[in-house]
């Protein structure tokens, strides 16, 4: 199917979640053409020893965000990767932060490669982190048999 449609049956729940959420349960709350929403309210099991959110959740928000911006825009058997990942971290994150979003928005798709961008924001739309992204787009090959 077309990356939006998978990524819509995945947010109605007529997917099952990806093994990511078992470590991190975070929720795709938003699906359109060239843009992903991602949510997570922070707890104190995502901080880091120096007692606020580890920059890895940062990264895994933003990343998820950025790449299934690209992935609403690909066709059946198209499939990407993210070639590369540039995260600017803006603000502390601790449970009194509350839920954070990270918004995914298509900046550039070309027939090989994408460019795509994430903010991350709190409830007051507050940025708490940036991130870039480029991704390898290429074709799934068709089941055998």
């Amino acid at each position: 199917m077309a990356g939006i449609d998978f990524l819509r049956e995945l947010q109605a729940g007529q997917l099952p979640r990806p093994p990511i959420n078992h470590a991190i349960d975070f929720s795709l709350d938003e699906v359109e053409p060239g843009r992903a929403v991602f949510s997570l309210t922070p707890g104190e099991e995502h901080y880091n020893p120096i007692g606020s959110v580890h920059g890895g959740i940062f990264a895994t928000l933003l990343d998820s965000a950025a790449g299934c911006a690209v992935q609403t825009t690909l066709p059946q058997g198209m499939a990407y990767t993210s070639l590369d990942l540039t995260v600017k971290f803006l603000r502390r994150i601790t449970v009194e932060t509350g839920t954070v979003r990270a918004v995914g928005t298509v900046v550039n798709k070309g027939r090989q490669t994408a460019l795509a961008q994430a903010q991350l924001v709190d409830t007051k739309d507050r940025l708490l982190a940036h991130a870039t992204s480029s991704c390898l787009l290429f074709p799934v090959p068709p089941p055998q048999g």
